[in-house]
């Protein structure tokens, strides 16, 4: 097994039979797997996937009982993940699950010691404004070049992930990988990807500023223990 992509699916019954058209179409003989991570779900996610995952054989899913946080939702699926190249993106279509393949062509192009991410474009602007604030502020708080942190896909080894040590269940996991990558010094890699309207449903976190706002709180005190952490290593 080449790949296997993880997509945490919280509450999006309505998108998963698009979705999974869409990973159908990633599957290249049996290099690729999708592993769907029902997170907690309390709409018809369960029902569902048992409808529709046994006409798709790259795809599986991992059930959480309990919705734990996005982050930990991600964490379950690697974990149960069999790929040299591991990764993740979301579940709401906005963007294409089969962005991977690009990720996976600079595997092939420059070795599993890298870090892949996508680059979004097409976003509005003001959601561009909140990245640039929030991507100037990690980049001076942790002394490392960190650009558009929450885009889509991200890929790395499996070597790379079984350093990982007590990694967060929420949002911050994206700051967390791509902070490891950089200590780590793994080359990373950026591709343009097109980040669209969602197919279905509404964002379960960047629905106003509220929202945003308490996104940035917890993001901000995760990386103030990133930095506090670095700090303690260094002395």
């Amino acid at each position: 097994m080449k790949l296997s992509l993880v997509i945490p699916c919280y509450n999006e019954s309505a998108n998963l039979p698009l979705l999974l058209d869409r990973c159908m179409a990633l599957d290249s003989g049996s290099d690729i797997e999708v592993i769907l991570v029902d997170n907690g779900s309390t709409d018809k996610s369960l029902e569902v996937l048992s409808k529709l995952l046994p006409r798709y054989s790259n795809c599986r899913t991992v059930r959480v009982e309990t919705n734990q946080g996005y982050g930990f939702g991600i964490l379950s699926g690697l974990r149960a993940a069999r790929g040299d190249i591991m990764g993740w993106t979301h579940a709401d279509m906005q963007t294409d699950p089969q962005d991977a393949r690009k990720g996976l062509e600079l595997f092939d192009r420059h070795g599993d010691g890298i870090f892949v991410k996508g680059r979004r474009y097409g976003r509005p602007i003001m959601d561009v404004v909140f990245t640039v604030g929030m991507s100037a502020f990690e980049t001076l708080l942790l002394a490392r070049s960190m650009w558009d942190i929450n885009a889509q896909p991200t890929m790395f080894s499996r070597r790379f992930f079984e350093t990982w040590q007590s990694p967060p269940h929420d949002f911050s996991l994206d700051l967390y990988a791509y902070y490891q990558a950089k200590i780590h010094g793994l080359k990373v890699h950026r591709f343009p990807v097109r980040f669209g309207e969602r197919a279905h449903g509404v964002s379960h976190w960047n629905v106003n500023w509220a929202a945003k706002w308490k996104f940035i709180r917890r993001t901000v005190d995760f990386s103030l223990q990133l930095k506090k952490s670095m700090m303690v290593v260094n002395i």
